[in-house]
């Protein structure tokens, strides 16, 4: 989904929504590494049942990874998907269906975005190869040393799309990994293992979707079941909710921002190409045994529960006195949609409407105040009722003018803050250079005897290292300074071509993008049509047909989530957005869509995706297309082409302007070199279905091996007792994986399976349907997925002791976690601390609280805890030290002798009756064995 603050937004405001992944390692016994047993249950405290793998997340960064060496061949990065998946299925262990999809052949509103970055990569992967020519050539220029550039083939991530040799690698790769973990796995053994290859069409996380509905419209479907999805984009957290599962969640990786990368030029770190010293590389260990590796941290995993943030969504979604009846699984789906304002794959996010200022709160807010307009839901089963959305866009474009001028005003906060932080860092910046080791300076005092000096000339030597390199960034910045035009001294040249001097803390700024449109001044809408898009901004009729393609455009993303693709064909046709105030008379701008229509073949979509410097992965004849000057579609592939920044900062956050693809004229080349392909592409060109893995133990193997037997070829439904209550249509495969035969290995480095035990399977026809499983239940966020594991804590006696040694100044972190630390240690050392001596005559009572704050204090234990534990039966929490403050502690000490000690104001509970009852000396209750509610 193309919001890439999304989830970092939504973590930070439902936090309890994510869960760090526990994973079990495996051991190693006399050099032996011993697995880990996948058939045990699983370490989370939760058993899943399905886990589905959106492939494309796992092959890029197994291919081409950001923070660690590249596979030197095909093999090696095969071998690395396959362990990937190791890893995620010791994590999650399902226990009924993998699902393994890889984006297929996508619609026309996904190619062009596919379009978009496969250009992007080829172009930057050219202006990175002409940095690093020029960035060599000037470090040895002036001195330095770079290691030889070697001379190997780069890989070329396009090639990760639908048709290509590597797809289809990839593929029988996949085949084999399948039929050796059903063979040799115990954890494998009784699961059903679906293969979604590059050659079914639809993207991966489209075509997971679609197994869920379909198989939740079955009549055994198992309501109850636990799904687990695994990867990264933000729009499958939205898939998910659109599937109204109660039991949803997503694993994906943690992220890590600003993680350390590699020089491109030296291969060092700490540094980027552009400031590139061409230093010598330290030595690696003593003998620099670890030359050739870079350090890097295992890549950990998360959980985020999509049953969690369902709950949050009831309590903000709720809203009463309505016209019409609450139903909260309809006011899931109408969050969903207004999201898509916010940005997603197939639309450009509306000009005024950004994730980081708060946009979604923004819709949220103005969806809860028009609702008594509206009269009733925007969408419904994956239709949009426009007139409603066209109050909720006249609400936002009035909002308008204030939104840009209020980002401005953000904007130049921003920069001020920058410039004063380092103004601040240079104030506080140390002496240039400090020796180290035995040499360093110490404190007065802080040596008992002077240390004995060892291996001087080592020390010298590095120190006067150093001081080269020093002596040499200096240097480099004065040449800098004289090519610019600038004094040393910085005399007069320091003046700009208005012979203005600049000011010191604009020297080393950034230049800014240049920015035409202006949207914080006045007739920002007339600039940004005429800027844009090219056209006088009283075009209405021109307006009027972006809208209609943005209204149509919303029609199809909703109907993509919810029910499937509506239409293979339908793009949005303009590289930028209307304003939310030009969405007027919306209701009758769109119908229907085109029935009937069909996806792309394999190689036809890599002539719509990919530039001609990926060319090589495409036939001769059908290459020769996008260079040769006399193609009718050589307009398709420009050599260079403009990016907008559109007000951002990054040339990956602006807009691509490529021209787009026609699909008429591209079907009409293509008619003349389709003869040319040969049998192998022909194959590759064509599209697959699904199949189907078991192994040898699993209850369907016997019948589908009953089918190969009898060689049926006639469609045959899967019994939905033998498969976990899965339906479908099988039929049989031209090349099966059958059990009892061998299975030969794709890679070299890995053996044969000699006696396989899985069989294949390939085709599945399931029946279309909708079934809605509601969850309204009372909201008990948890830290993990066992609501009833119990949590060590300590009594009441032992908070006493612990606040009476603490410093006063300490807060509860470090001391615990969740509010009833929070509140027993927020005043500091003896601050409310009630007398010792009332303890003992058994007449102390605690404050008590009518209410406590939202997401405070845990709630009453469940039924059963109360059963086994008589002191839950008086509702005491404990005493409450946040109640008490500072200037009751000597009233507390006054009331010494006269009686006992009594709560302020006489506070007594007539729901509780009299004291409450403690342990033995009418001491506090300690807090409920519950898990602590999170903020």
């Amino acid at each position: 989904m193309g919001v890439p603050a999304f989830f970092r937004w939504l973590s930070r405001k439902y936090p309890s929504i994510i869960v760090h992944c526990l994973e079990e390692k495996a051991k190693e016994y006399n050099g032996f590494k011993i697995p880990v047993d996948t058939s045990k249950p699983n370490p989370n405290e939760v058993e899943f049942d399905n886990l589905y793998l959106d492939m494309n997340g796992i092959i890029h960064p197994c291919t081409h990874p950001e923070d660690k060496p590249a596979p030197k061949n095909e093999d090696e990065m095969m071998v690395a998907i396959f362990e990937y998946i190791d890893r995620l299925f010791n994590i999650v262990r399902p226990r009924r269906v993998l699902y393994m999809a890889i984006d297929g052949v996508a619609p026309r509103a996904k190619m062009n975005q596919q379009r978009s970055r496969r250009f992007r990569a080829s172009k930057e992967g050219v202006e990175l190869t002409e940095e690093k020519n020029k960035m060599r050539e000037e470090v040895i220029q002036r001195g330095g040393y770079l290691p030889p550039d070697e001379i190997k083939e780069r890989f070329d991530s396009n090639c990760i799309t639908p048709g290509t040799e590597f797809m289809d690698n990839l593929a029988k790769c996949l085949r084999y990994y399948v039929a050796d973990r059903l063979t040799n796995d115990p954890g494998w053994h009784n699961i059903t293992v679906f293969l979604s290859d590059a050659s079914v069409p639809g993207e991966g996380e489209h075509k997971i979707m679609d197994f869920i509905r379909r198989q939740r419209a079955q009549p055994n479907h198992d309501p109850n079941t636990h799904h687990c999805l695994c990867g990264a984009d933000a729009d499958l957290i939205m898939l998910g909710l659109a599937t109204h599962e109660p039991n949803f969640t997503i694993i994906r990786e943690e992220f890590k921002p600003n993680k350390p990368r590699p020089c491109a030029l030296c291969s060092q770190m700490g540094h980027e190409i552009k400031d590139c010293q061409g230093m010598a590389r330290e030595k690696q260990g003593e003998h620099d045994e670890f030359a050739d590796t870079v350090p890097v941290s295992e890549q950990e995993f998360i959980f985020i529960r999509l049953a969690v943030l369902r709950e949050y969504l009831e309590r903000e979604l709720t809203m009463a006195s309505l016209p019409f009846p609450f139903d909260f699984e309809r006011s899931v789906d109408d969050w969903v949609f207004m999201c898509f304002f916010v940005g997603n794959d197939f639309l450009p996010h509306l000009p005024s409407l950004e994730i980081r200022e708060g946009a979604i709160d923004r819709l949220v807010g103005i969806y809860k105040d028009v609702v008594h307009k509206t009269g009733g839901y925007l969408t419904e089963n994956g239709f949009v009722n426009l007139e409603r959305v066209e109050l909720i866009m006249q609400a936002v474009g009035v909002a308008e003018d204030n939104i840009f001028k209020k980002r401005k005003d953000d904007d130049e906060s921003f920069k001020r803050r920058m410039k004063e932080k380092k103004k601040r860092m240079k104030a506080e910046q140390g002496p240039s250079f400090v020796p180290g080791g035995q040499f360093a300076p110490q404190a007065l005092g802080g040596r008992d005897r002077p240390m004995a000096v060892q291996n001087a000339r080592q020390a010298a030597y590095e120190m006067r290292m150093k001081g080269n390199q020093r002596n040499q960034e200096a240097a480099q910045s004065l040449r800098a300074m004289m090519k610019n035009g600038k004094s040393p001294a910085g005399g007069s040249e320091d003046m700009d071509s208005r012979g203005v001097k600049r000011k010191a803390e604009d020297s080393d700024s950034e230049p800014e993008p240049e920015d035409n449109v202006r949207l914080w001044e006045e007739g920002w809408k007339q600039r940004y049509y005429k800027t844009k898009f090219d056209v006088d901004a009283t075009d209405d009729e021109f307006r009027k047909k972006v809208v209609q393609s943005y209204v149509e455009g919303l029609c199809w993303v909703l109907r993509y989530y919810y029910q499937g693709c509506a239409s293979w064909k339908w793009y949005f046709p303009f590289h930028y957005a209307p304003f939310a105030s030009d969405f007027k008379d919306i209701k009758g701008m769109f119908n229907n869509f085109e029935k009937g229509t069909k996806p792309f073949k394999p190689l036809e979509q890599l002539m719509g995706v990919f530039p001609a410097a990926s060319g090589n992965f495409l036939p001769q004849t059908w290459r020769a297309l996008m260079t040769d000057p006399e193609s009718s579609i050589i307009d398709f592939y420009p050599d260079d082409f403009a990016i907008d920044l559109n007000g951002k900062k990054y040339a990956w956050q602006g807009v691509a302007l490529l021209p787009f693809v026609d699909e008429r004229r591209l079907r009409a080349a293509l008619a003349d070199v389709y003869p040319d392909l040969s049998p192998e592409e022909v194959r590759r060109n064509s599209l697959g279905s699904d199949v189907l893995f078991v192994g040898k133990s699993h209850p369907l193997c016997d019948f589908i091996r009953e089918l190969y037997r009898a060689e049926s070829h006639e469609d045959t439904e899967i019994p939905a007792e033998l498969c976990h209550g899965i339906q479908g249509i099988l039929n049989l495969d031209e090349d099966p994986i059958l059990p009892d035969k061998p299975v030969e290995s794709p890679i070299p480095t890995l053996r044969d399976i000699s006696s396989n035990c899985a069989i294949g399977i390939p085709n599945k026809v399931l029946k279309p349907g909708d079934w809605e499983q509601s969850n309204r239940g009372p909201w008990r966020p948890q830290l993990g997925f066992n609501p009833n594991r119990q949590q060590a804590h300590l009594d009441q006696s032992g908070f006493r002791k612990l606040n009476h040694y603490v410093d006063r100044n300490q807060g509860a972190g470090q001391y615990g976690s969740g509010p009833p630390f929070e509140a027993q240690h927020r005043g500091g050392q003896y601050s409310n601390a009630p007398p010792p001596r009332n303890y003992q005559q058994g007449n102390y009572r605690p404050p008590q609280r009518d209410h406590y704050p939202q997401n405070q204090y845990p709630r009453t234990p469940p039924v059963n805890a109360i059963a086994a534990n008589p002191r839950f039966q008086h509702g005491a929490h404990g005493w409450d030290r946040a109640m008490q403050s500072q200037s009751t502690a000597y009233q507390q000490n006054q009331e010494r002798g006269r009686g006992g000690w009594r709560p302020p104001h006489n506070q007594q509970d007539s729901r509780r009756g009299g004291h409450q009852q403690g342990f033995g000396q009418g001491y506090g209750l300690p807090p409920p064995s519950r898990r602590y509610n999170w903020n």
